[in-house]
């Protein structure tokens, strides 16, 4: 990459972490403060303008799922959820320019999540288009795997589900062998969501940026709601 567009990249990235800063959708806790005792743990209702279920979409990106969600269900609150806050800056500007009240992003890493949301505090999660991790060393990162699946279902509503979208029919595969190995319930599984009828309208009609790369490139799009039961 030529200098001049590293130093242009990198002055982009500083505006918009100044501007994560100044955003009051935007929450960015040091690890030490979650550590600690996070003070929105619990609280969640008390942040959004009115209180309703509480929806999480993990690895967000740019917000694009988190957003279209929420304007789709004014009545629920959403957070999208993604260490890369020049990713979801995106998402938190265009949240604030629609004036939409019932999201907000969080900027940590996912496996502090159950010290993030107490117990049963949260309806859904959406996992998109997450990095499966294909390698075995790289099993613990893997967003579907037994100790992410544990604390999901520590801070999920008892009826509470997990859905994930994915272009990888790897993950696909490991996450229903896993759920079947550890007594989860698959409610619905759909290995290309485009060619087989029955998927939820969210799930078929709305496409991130990259899910659209994916479909041009022939890729089948993967889905699962499940509830882990762990």
């Amino acid at each position: 990459m030529p200098r001049y567009y590293f130093i242009l990249g990198s002055k982009n990235k500083l505006k918009r972490f100044a501007e994560n800063a100044a955003f009051p959708n935007v929450i960015q806790p040091t690890r030490e403060e979650v550590l600690s005792g996070f003070s929105w743990r619990g609280k969640w209702n008390d942040f959004f303008k009115k209180s309703g279920p509480l929806l999480l979409e993990l690895g967000c990106g740019k917000g694009e799922y988190t957003l279209e969600l929420a304007r789709r269900n004014p009545d629920k609150n959403y957070i999208g959820i993604d260490i890369k806050g020049a990713r979801f800056w995106r998402g938190a500007k265009t949240a604030l320019e629609e004036g939409l009240e019932n999201v907000a992003f969080l900027r940590t890493q996912i496996e502090l999540i159950d010290l993030l949301f107490d117990t049963g505090e949260v309806a859904e999660i959406w996992i998109t288009f997450p990095d499966p991790q294909i390698k075995y060393k790289r099993t613990k990162h893997r967003m579907t795997n037994a100790s992410f699946l544990q604390k999901y279902a520590q801070i999920l509503y008892p009826s509470g589900v997990l859905h994930l979208k994915t272009d990888s029919e790897f993950l696909h595969g490991y996450t229903l062998g896993l759920l079947h190995g550890l007594g989860g319930e698959v409610i619905y599984a759909n290995h290309d969501v485009y060619r087989n009828e029955g998927s939820p309208g969210e799930v078929l009609e709305i496409q991130t940026f990259y899910e659209n790369q994916y479909l041009e490139e022939g890729k089948p799009i993967t889905y699962i709601q499940f509830r882990p039961n762990l």
